[in-house]
């Protein structure tokens, strides 16, 4: 199935599947009523094949990651005011808390107002009833007064001695103590007045003491969770989640006064030790929070805004003293092991409840944009720089490099690749940039780093196609910059140049890319199956990565390939080797004459033989590159033959006619052309075509002459004869007295032309 349909298919059996529909109206379908995801499987994959159905897990699982993502940032860019909105309500309740007590101290004011002049207005004629009455009444009142006196004395010590848990015993007990004499009416208004006030004072007072205690430097984590406990207790549950935040802020700031950052050499370090800190801090603050306080609205908002908070602190402190400086000079790897460590201490809050990640994201993420392009940059200069110093020979990289590790040296040269200085730096420094951006997937910086490993290849192949002599003038790749470059002028430094792209684009920049791809799939937390929905578009995106770079890489091998040709074709004066005059002059021409191959063809035969040598050296393993340089090599010469007008005007339309001679040599010339490369193994369709094409017109041109082209022509065993004992000679397989054993033609030889 291609691919038009097998797109065609999945959106015929997806309905949401359309690239111009919102995320919205992409989970309309899942968001009615009568939704049932059975049937909707069922419906949607009964007629479709293994790999379609592959397709729609992978859309469904884009989709819902887009759905997250969208919920995320709904819940950030609202949250602000859902915190606003919890404070002003737990404020709202603390006020309705203290209006409600204030009225019941006023009730209380009002009932024993009303019932003391209840009794002054319903005297008893009864005196001796109402005496005694009033005498038990005098006795619970003094005795009431008199527990009043006690209980104050008590409180005071016990809060003098700092016995917490006896003074909260001893409030508890005056609470019930009031409750029971206001429904008792044992204590007068204004005794039960005093109770009430010294309840309060005293709590007001144990609160004091309980908030000082709670800031100093020396208490433990065990105090300070029996302070706000005690807290509390109290009543006063937000000023003891508070006064713990604060507690919890204030020992981190004194911890966090040794941390020093020293220099951007231990920034790393820096970066560990200050990391651990706040997040265990944050996490033990959030473990207090919540076995104290449960998961109440008021308080966890309050958790996360202070949590949200101490980030956002941590993370301008991380990227003032560590990440900035590196990050503006392109030094990617202390930023990169830095951010990590950062987000590795933070997704442990995860499992507690708190998802501080996003924060830190928000201030990171340019920081390691700006490094990562500064990086490329660097990457750029860096093989630029060696690029003009390079003698384009090919070494394996030196032993100890970052690249190689500690692997052996019998290892190291089965493993790597031969390359020049310059590409040596280059695969290194991409190595590197993907080795170090590689952890941070949660970032989704691949592709930016890709599209930078590109256009650094490519400023990189702009500076090889420079390297060739001739080229400067010739060409002009997109996004390349005049740069000085040292010159290949030897073939087998030009055909080092070509193996630099080569193994640069075959193997080594994927392998680059594959650290990417494999950064990904490690930090995916999904089950098997989903992960398996995933592998099909892995070898689709390398498989587009290695079209783009092979792209680059014949942009290179065709400059090589033109840069030869032209070499063959012109002088060094600005003359042409490959003119008519060489065909046109020989039936003119009295002497005898010696058929074999024109000079120029001999040359070209010569240089594509020295080529063949070399690279079947230095692309051992990758001879189809091989095969298809040569083959390329070999067109551009036939075919700039094929079309240059001036050559066929003169053989066409020229004062003086092609002759048969000519025409012979003509023939000679594509035949041992065809015959080279087809022993060679570099004969293709397309150049045999064209030869074929340019001997008919050749031929045209003789019979416009009225000359029977077929029959001046011999056999084509002759032509394959002479081109054979040339290529011997020239290889020096062969004497050069061994022309002489060749039959000359004779027009009786030319029977095989003559019916065709």
């Amino acid at each position: 199935m291609d691919g038009g349909s097998f797109s065609s298919s999945i959106g015929d059996s997806i309905d949401f599947d359309e690239k111009d529909l919102s995320l919205s109206d992409k989970l309309k379908v899942f968001k009615a009523s009568a939704y049932d995801p059975d049937s909707y499987v069922t419906n949607r994959c009964r007629q479709m094949s293994e790999k379609e159905i592959r397709h729609l897990c992978h859309y469904l699982m884009d989709l819902r990651k887009a759905s997250a993502e969208e919920m995320r940032k709904s819940v950030y860019a609202n949250y602000a005011a859902f915190i606003r909105t919890s404070r002003e309500i737990s404020n709202l309740e603390g006020q309705l808390i203290a209006l409600r007590n204030l009225l019941s101290t006023r009730a209380a004011i009002v009932h024993g107002l009303a019932e003391g002049i209840n009794v002054d207005s319903l005297a008893s004629s009864d005196g001796s009833t109402q005496d005694d009455r009033s005498n038990n009444e005098d006795n619970d009142s003094t005795n009431t007064e008199s527990w009043l006196g006690q209980f104050i004395e008590k409180l005071e010590v016990l809060l003098a001695e700092r016995r917490v848990d006896e003074v909260l015993d001893v409030l508890d007990e005056g609470e019930q103590m009031a409750n029971d004499t206001r429904s008792k009416q044992t204590l007068t208004p204004s005794a039960l007045l005093s109770l009430q006030k010294v309840i309060t004072e005293q709590k007001q007072k144990l609160a004091a003491q309980l908030a000082e205690a709670s800031f100093k430097s020396s208490v433990g984590a065990a105090e300070l969770r029996s302070a706000v406990q005690a807290l509390k207790r109290l009543g006063d549950g937000p000023r003891a989640h508070t006064l713990m935040l604060s507690s919890h802020q204030q020992k981190l700031h004194g911890n966090m006064q040794g941390l020093r950052p020293s220099g951007t050499s231990h920034g790393v370090a820096y970066s560990a030790a200050l990391s651990q800190l706040v997040f265990s801090t944050m996490a033990q603050a959030t473990s207090d929070s919540l076995s104290l306080f449960d998961d109440e609205p008021s308080y966890t908002s309050e958790l996360v805004t202070w949590a949200v908070n101490q980030t956002e602190n941590f993370a301008h402190l991380i990227k003032r003293y560590v990440i900035a400086s590196p990050a503006a000079s392109g030094c990617l790897r202390p930023v990169a092991e830095s951010v990590h460590i950062s987000l590795g201490h933070c997704s442990l809050l995860e499992a507690r409840g708190l998802a501080l990640s996003p924060v830190l994201l928000k201030i990171f993420k340019p920081c390691v944009e700006q490094a990562l392009y500064a990086n490329i940059k660097r990457i750029e200069q860096c093989t630029a720089a060696l690029a003009a110093a390079d003698d384009w020979s090919l070494t394996y990289p030196p032993i100890g490099s970052r690249s190689l590790g500690t692997s052996s040296l019998a290892g190291v040269i089965a493993s790597q690749p031969k390359l020049s200085s310059s590409a040596h730096k280059f695969n290194t420094m991409v190595q590197e940039l993907c080795e170090d951006i590689s952890p941070l997937e949660i970032l989704q910086l691949s592709e930016n780093t890709l599209e930078g490993v590109m256009q650094v290849f490519n400023s990189y192949i702009g500076m090889l196609v420079k390297a060739l002599p001739g080229s400067v003038d010739n060409e002009n790749l997109e996004g390349s910059v005049n740069r000085i470059v040292r010159l290949a002028e030897t073939e087998p430094e030009q055909i080092a140049l070509l193996a630099n792209a080569l193994l640069l684009s075959d193997e080594l920049i994927p392998r680059a890319a594959a650290k990417l791809s494999y950064a990904q799939q490690s930090n995916k937390t999904d089950d098997t199956s989903k992960r398996s929905t995933d592998r099909p578009s892995r070898p689709v995106e390398q498989r587009e990565l290695k079209r783009r770079l092979q792209r680059l890489v014949d942009q290179l091998r065709d400059s090589f390939c033109r840069q030869h040709a032209l070499e063959l074709i012109f002088l060094e004066d600005g003359g042409v080797r490959l003119s008519p005059d060489m065909y046109l002059n020989m039936d003119g021409n009295p002497e005898e004459i010696e058929w074999f191959p024109s000079p120029v063809y001999q040359e070209m035969f010569g240089k594509l033989t020295r080529i063949a040598s070399i690279a079947s050296d230095m692309f051992v393993g990758r001879e189809r590159f091989a095969t298809i340089l040569l083959m390329r090599l070999t067109e551009t010469i036939i075919l700039w033959l094929s079309e240059d007008q001036n050559f066929w005007e003169e053989i066409e339309q020229g004062p003086r006619p092609l002759g048969p001679l000519g025409l012979q040599q003509f023939y000679l010339d594509m035949e041992f052309v065809i015959l080279f490369a087809s022993q060679g193994r570099y004969l293709s369709r397309n150049l045999q075509q064209v030869i074929k094409n340019i001997i008919g017109r050749a031929i045209e041109a003789v019979a416009a002459s009225h000359i029977d082209p077929y029959s001046v022509l011999p056999e084509d065993d002759w032509f394959a004869e002479v081109a054979q004992i040339a290529i011997d000679m020239l290889t020096g397989k062969t004497q050069v007295g061994a022309m002489e054993n060749v039959s000359s033609p004779t027009a009786s030889s030319v029977l095989s032309h003559g019916s065709n």
